[in-house]
């Protein structure tokens, strides 16, 4: 039954959770309402369900903290209440240049300090860049379980933007591996001489935005150029066309190449923006708690434009889109992450050095 106009929720109101943090980017639910949160600079937080911010944990390995580097995306595993396992990637640094990486660790009965590390996946080769990381996480299910699996985005780290479209290394890519970091066999490239076998997609930019539907798909968005972000359905196998084919163009003008929008054997975005959003985090909302209009619509951050979009689609959880939506533009805000939390309401977080860790409240209207 739909809502009634009484029941439905006004734009919800930005209710702060925690503050003081610096340039963090991104945020996991822990239990008794707890936050998991990583500061690119290097640091990982716990935030206490009242808002406390608790000291940086130790046991995070060194990372490249420098341009967009450090560290980055952060993931509990399905069964963490069992296995208090996560993963998080970072810059890596090394000899020459740097990668981006994943990691597995446990994290402390205390919450004090990761415990157990380990590098699962390092990407290559490593450059000196300081740009486009990627580096969004998602556990891959099956029939809507989890099969062990994760999914994983890498970016082209800007200089070395030919290297999107090759598969002899990892620069622009979207990855499939397990959580042990072995690669599945059934992987689109395991069998073709050459190409790297962790590959699952390639033709990326940078992505920083990566979700599974809940009917199984695998969405994730990323940036363009000057103009020209992107969502996609990611399909093993497929090429996304960076930097063959874009509806941006050159910072400053001019085309990309020779300037193509489209290819033969290169796949379309189901949507791009021009001008560019800066597009950073992406979820899905499956809960009822800003009523049933909401339900199956796609959130993601702006950190150009300093908003979060809501995102209709023509159909739960796919189809094209229909409208978009500008929240919490009043913020001012970059905007990083967004989550649906365990008791189903939106939370983000800000990218600023004094960032802050914000909940989406409804507001009902008054009968």
């Amino acid at each position: 039954m739909m809502p009634s106009a009484a029941q439905t929720p006004r734009t919800p109101q930005a209710e702060v959770v925690a503050s003081g943090l610096s340039h963090p980017w991104a945020v996991a639910f822990l239990p008794q309402g707890r936050f998991l949160v990583t500061e690119r600079p290097g640091r990982m937080r716990v935030i206490e369900a009242d808002g406390r911010l608790g000291p940086a944990l130790s046991g995070v390995p060194e990372v490249a903290a420098q341009g967009q580097g450090g560290l980055l995306d952060v993931m509990l595993d399905g069964d963490f209440v069992r296995n208090r396992s996560m993963f998080f990637c970072f810059s890596e640094p090394g000899d020459i240049g740097n990668s981006t990486a994943l990691a597995r660790a446990t994290l402390s009965e205390d919450h004090s300090r990761l415990q157990n590390l380990q590098v699962i996946f390092s990407a290559r080769p490593k450059v000196a860049s300081s740009a486009h990381f990627g580096c969004r996480l998602v556990e891959s299910s099956t029939d809507g379980k989890p099969d062990g699996m994760l999914f994983m985005t890498l970016g082209e780290r800007f200089t070395r933007k030919d290297d999107a479209q090759r598969l002899d290394n990892h620069h622009g890519k979207v990855i499939r591996i397990f959580k042990d970091g072995r690669v599945p066999t059934d992987n689109p490239f395991v069998a073709q001489k050459g190409a790297l076998p962790e590959i699952w997609s390639f033709g990326h930019r940078n992505p920083q935005g990566l979700t599974m539907s809940p009917n199984g798909t695998l969405w994730a968005h990323e940036h363009g150029p000057q103009g020209g972000d992107e969502i996609n359905l990611v399909s093993p196998g497929r090429n996304y066309g960076w930097p063959a084919i874009t509806f941006g163009e050159n910072y400053g003008g001019g085309p990309i190449g020779a300037g193509l929008t489209a290819k033969a054997g290169m796949a379309q975005p189901l949507h791009y923006w021009v001008p560019s959003i800066a597009p950073s985090g992406m979820a899905f909302l499956t809960s009822t708690r800003y009523g049933q209009d909401w339900v199956g619509n796609l959130f993601v951050g702006s950190l150009k434009f300093g908003y979060l979009d809501r995102i209709e689609l023509t159909d739960p959880f796919g189809g094209r889109v229909l409208r978009e939506h500008k929240l919490l533009s009043s913020l001012g805000q970059r905007i990083r992450d967004v989550r649906q939390g365990p008791d189903g309401l939106l939370y983000v977080l800000t990218d600023s050095a004094q960032g802050q860790l914000i909940r989406l409240t409804p507001q009902k209207i008054a009968q």
